[in-house]
């Protein structure tokens, strides 16, 4: 796990510009640094890259980048894991392919396939994460690549005149001439979402790499900024590549189902097997978080069984009923003989999260399991360099609540004429959400949030898309906030032909939501403390698999992951985790109207909303009042204007980033 930063300079050669990039991503990695300048650039556009290195495999200078191939054609700057590297070296080496290896580290490999098969026939090998930068010093072009899932970031764009690319926006914003005005559209879709959903960034002329692709870029293309994301094929020197498509993963499942629940169960055990013994591998200390929930128990329970010694694992705890889940992850770290690492924080303690999280996320991000997140990888740091993670579960085996609910509320909206539904849906929606939440019967958090959603949504509902997407934007049937525009992308609920309504949402949570909100959550949180998470579920192999599961095995009974679950039962009792699902949740909302009233009023303030230009003051004051009152819970429509408005004031004034001291 590393930090990555370059530029094609077309002006003056500045050899300090690409230690400015690398600078401020010291605690992606600690460990090393390095720069290569470009020999070859003569009067044109000159190619200099950038690491800073977190040693996971072969700790020694021989895993130093950036790195060139034997023949010295290749130079790379690779961020992540290639778990199957000693294998290709196999490969490589049973070809009489191989050069004399040096080192042990996966980009060694990596570079030394690259030279012999090519770029795609590589990354079609490689099981891993990774984005990586790779200069073709012979045909001088650039290939920019990310990993199948999107778990390890890679922004590009055109700054000052140069292109730019790194691990993080802090770097790009490290050139001089960085003048790139916030993107409204994006930000619309950040306060509908609560992320800024790729290819876009928060800046105008900056962009996200999409996960599966590879984008080559020619020095010509470099000079000057297209205007919109690039689009899949070639245009003015800009070509943009989809290697691996989930689409084409879930159509081809579909057309090859498992036949039986027993054979789903060994499947999806082998697969995930496969994943979590490669990933367990490497030259420093390794853990696994666990939360005591379905996928991070499953992912300990086959880890330690992997495992000749026990894992160590690591949970922490809240103080506030209903949002503490370490009991459960004590009891499943007992039944299975973890070496289990247990910490309570204070409200103090994870409130002090909040001022560090706009440097932190370096663009508008707000999923409030961030603070959380954090704070485990910090204390998970203590004792290991990589933690393994239980995310991916839910999108490949339909773990979220509305990947059931959500389908059979629509059956039983659609029994009602529309009129009829809107006048019994609007009124119900005006009840105080606390209301809903004193319901008899074991409730998670946000459950009135959720039946207030849920009635809003009855009236205005035409199909069950409008249903589905109600769900994951903040304003739904409500005009954006955001002054300036109205254009709120879609969403693309289209796997293939007649996929049923819960695979087409789980489609959508994979290459939206997984990527861009849960994936760049859990890497900021742990990189800013140094710690490389790794993700099993995300293994593409067992994605195929996944596939493969019918939809029956997936949902039964009124719950997710049945066959996920069927798995853990046969390492561990089935009372240990019958329990609603919690999510990773903190009371956000509730500490709005208490300790974080001040703050967020401060942020709030209708002059301070009107002089900036970018939230309609009106709209979001109301929505503050509706909260407030306790009529409506609207705490992750206001934590993304609070997010935003955190990380304009520290884009002004850079805040002390105290999490740096930890890189």
């Amino acid at each position: 796990m590393c930090g990555i930063a370059g530029a094609f300079i077309n002006g003056a050669h500045d050899p300090s510009l690409v230690d400015r990039m690398t600078g401020p991503l010291r605690h992606r990695g600690p460990d090393d640094s390095g720069r290569w300048d470009d020999p070859d650039a003569g009067s044109g556009p000159r190619m200099v890259l950038g690491h800073r290195r977190l040693a996971i495999v072969d700790l020694s200078p021989l895993g130093h980048q950036p790195m060139a191939s034997v023949d010295g054609r290749w130079m790379i700057a690779f961020n992540g894991e290639i778990y199957n590297h000693l294998a290709i070296r196999t490969e490589l080496d049973a070809a009489a392919l191989a050069p004399a290896w040096r080192g042990h580290s996966d980009t060694e490999t990596l570079v030394a396939a690259i030279a012999a098969w090519g770029l795609e026939a590589t990354i079609a090998r490689a099981v891993g994460m990774f984005a990586i930068a790779l200069w073709d010093r012979r045909e001088r072009v650039l290939h920019l690549v990310r990993d199948r899932f999107g778990e390890k970031p890679l922004y590009y764009g055109w700054v000052g005149g140069d292109f730019l690319f790194a691990s993080e926006l802090k770097a790009l914003r490290a050139h001089p001439g960085f003048t790139n005005p916030i993107d409204r559209d994006a930000l619309a879709a950040f306060a509908a979402r609560t992320y800024v959903p790729a290819p876009h960034s928060i800046y105008r002329d900056v962009y996200k790499l999409e996960q599966g692709c590879i984008l080559t870029v020619t020095p010509g293309a470099a000079r000057v900024a297209p205007g919109a994301p690039p689009a899949e094929g070639r245009r003015a020197g800009l070509t943009l590549t989809r290697y691996w498509s989930y689409r084409d993963v879930l159509a081809q499942g579909a057309t090859d189902p498992i036949p039986s629940e027993e054979d789903a169960i060994a499947a999806i055990d082998d697969a995930l097997g496969q994943a979590i013994a490669g990933q367990a591998m490497a030259d420093v200390p390794v853990g696994a978080f666990l939360s005591g929930g379905i996928d991070s128990s499953t992912v300990v329970a086959l880890y330690q069984r992997h495992s000749s010694t026990p894992v160590r694992t690591f949970s922490i705890g809240f103080e506030e009923a209903g949002f503490n889940e370490a009991e459960y992850a004590k009891k499943v770290a007992r039944h299975f003989g973890t070496i289990h690492n247990e910490r309570y924080v204070t409200v103090a303690e994870t409130q002090a999260v909040i001022p560090q999280l706009p440097a932190m996320y370096d663009e508008p991000f707000a999923d409030s399991s961030q603070i959380p997140t954090h704070l485990v990888s910090r204390f998970a740091r203590e004792q290991v360099t990589v933690a393994l993670s239980g995310d991916g579960g839910d999108e490949l085996f339909a773990g979220y609540n509305r990947h059931f609910a959500a389908p059979r509320m629509w059956e039983r909206l659609n029994l009602l004429p529309r009129p009829l539904r809107a006048a019994a849906g609007a009124p119900l929606s005006r009840l105080p959400v606390g209301l809903w939440n004193t319901l008899p019967g074991n409730r998670p958090p946000h459950f009135g949030a959720k039946i207030q959603k849920a009635l809003r949504v009855a009236g205005g509902a035409r199909r069950f898309d409008d249903v589905y997407t109600s769900f994951l934007d903040e304003w739904s049937f409500e005009r954006s906030p955001v002054l300036g525009t109205d254009a709120v992308p879609g969403f693309d609920l289209d796997p293939y032909p007649g996929a049923p309504d819960a695979v087409r949402m789980m489609y959508c949570d994979a290459t939206t939501y997984l990527p861009d909100d849960i994936l760049v959550k859990v890497d900021r949180a742990a990189m800013a403390v140094s710690l490389e998470t790794r993700v099993p579920f995300l293994d593409h192999r067992l994605a195929a698999v996944a596939a493969r599961v019918p939809l029956a095995m997936k949902i039964k009974d009124g719950r997710g992951k049945h066959v996920l679950r069927e798995l853990l039962y046969r390492h561990a009792p089935r009372a240990l985790f019958e329990r609603p699902k919690a999510g990773f949740a903190i009371p956000i909302g509730h500490w709005l109207r208490g300790p974080l009233r001040p703050w967020a009023e401060e942020l709030l303030a209708p002059s301070r909303l009107a002089s900036e230009g970018y939230f309609d003051a009106a709209a979001v004051t109301a929505r503050w009042r509706d909260h407030l009152s306790g009529r409506r819970d609207a705490t992750a429509a206001l934590w993304a204007v609070l997010m935003f408005q955190a990380w304009l004031a520290e884009q002004a004034a850079p805040a002390a980033n105290h999490w740096k001291e930890a890189s």
